[in-house]
């Protein structure tokens, strides 16, 4: 299979964007009426990017990447399955209760996320999606490419929020959080899944993603975003899916390729934010959270850091070796901080709560670089 080169590789930006590409004349004073009565000024959270992040948003169209059935969400607050890819909250619930926001952000797709809804942000994530815009179509599936997903904040969201505040984004938006968790599926189930290596080599490729990201990066930027909390790859090679009979990639050569691009993806913010006026960013390192607890799981409490807690069905087994079984059957321990996967490739609700506690208060730059999430909001 022949691999199409997207964007060229990213190269620092020499022309400053304009700050007021996206302003309208709607008024002069953004109607903020609620006070959280904590010293963060952020009103909310705007989130696009893959099933790490998704909020439901797969829910509401045909796609074979859902989480609309139990033992999803199974102990979410309702009991009940939210279309998130875990047992119960995800890291953007979390962060959403350190910034003492009011309500889980809703998918852009439900059709009852609009007027006074979105004011405290707008959650436009797809299971399955990727940098790439072919990442989530591999095999026929359908999701929200994160180019839509951009568009759609841009053509519905944005114009939405303007007319619920009263004001344009320019003022608004930098009291928001820009969420951004993307890219491990483009070298799972892209660049690995279909053997692009044969085409193309990592570093190339890696290049490829950087670009492209940077892109979309810049775009939000141009449309009034200013603090970005970017989420990197997780450590792959570890996913339960990996470690059983499949026909993604060796361990060893996701974690590498994982690892690449994280590097990357910290020189690139580290140009956006020497080049583009007032954008600041919280880089979140997942993957050192995760290796850190999978490689000394006695010493932060973890006991299982291999297997998934929930039934998961190999591709032999007429499964696809990632998300549960329907229905299916849960490991008992799964409320207490022990288990890592909630399925083949998602984390439990109590990794994600250590992963958002940290990118929240850590001080150290293993965890969250080069400022944690507390001090991005109070910019």
């Amino acid at each position: 299979m022949q691999y199409h080169y997207l964007e060229k590789p990213y190269k620092p930006l020499v022309v400053l964007f304009s700050l007021f590409a996206c302003v309208s004349p709607i008024g002069s004073a953004c109607d903020f009426t609620e006070d959280h009565g904590a010293a963060v000024t952020i009103e909310g959270i705007f989130v696009f990017g893959s099933s790490l992040v998704d909020n439901g948003n797969n829910n509401f169209f045909e796609s074979t990447a859902k989480a609309d059935y139990l033992p999803y969400g199974i102990d979410f607050p309702s009991g009940l399955p939210s279309g998130r890819f875990t047992n119960g909250k995800n890291v953007i619930d979390l962060l959403g209760e350190q910034l003492m926001l009011p309500s889980f952000i809703p998918p852009f797709k439900d059709r009852s996320t609009k007027g006074s809804n979105i004011v405290h942000g707008v959650n436009h994530a797809s299971g399955s999606s990727g940098i790439l815009d072919d990442t989530g179509f591999v095999g026929g599936n359908i999701v929200i490419s994160l180019s839509q997903q951009i568009r759609d904040f841009q053509e519905v969201t944005l114009p939405e929020l303007e007319a619920q505040l009263a004001c344009n984004s320019s003022q608004s938006l930098p009291r928001y959080l820009f969420v951004v968790g993307v890219g491990g599926n483009d070298y799972m189930f892209n660049y690995f899944l279909k053997r692009s290596y044969f085409q193309i080599d990592l570093q190339t490729f890696t290049a490829t993603l950087i670009a492209s990201l940077a892109q979309k990066l810049k775009k939000l930027y141009i449309l009034g975003g200013r603090k970005f909390v970017v989420m990197s790859i997780n450590p792959l090679g570890y996913s339960p899916v990996v470690n059983r009979p499949n026909y993604i990639g060796r361990p060893q050569a996701l974690n590498q390729a994982a690892h690449l691009y994280n590097t990357q993806l910290r020189t690139l913010l580290d140009a956006l934010k020497s080049d583009m006026p007032d954008f600041s960013f919280a880089l979140v390192n997942t993957y050192n959270i995760m290796t850190n607890i999978i490689q000394n799981p006695t010493s932060t409490g973890f006991e299982d850091t291999s297997n998934p807690c929930c039934k998961v069905k190999s591709q032999i087994e007429g499964g696809n070796g990632v998300l549960c079984e329907r229905g299916g059957e849960t490991c008992e321990n799964r409320n207490r901080t022990t288990i890592v996967f909630f399925d083949g490739l998602h984390p439990t609700e109590a990794l994600n709560v250590q992963i958002a506690t940290k990118a929240y208060a850590s001080t150290l730059e293993f965890h969250v670089y080069p400022i944690n999430v507390k001090q991005l909001a109070q910019l």
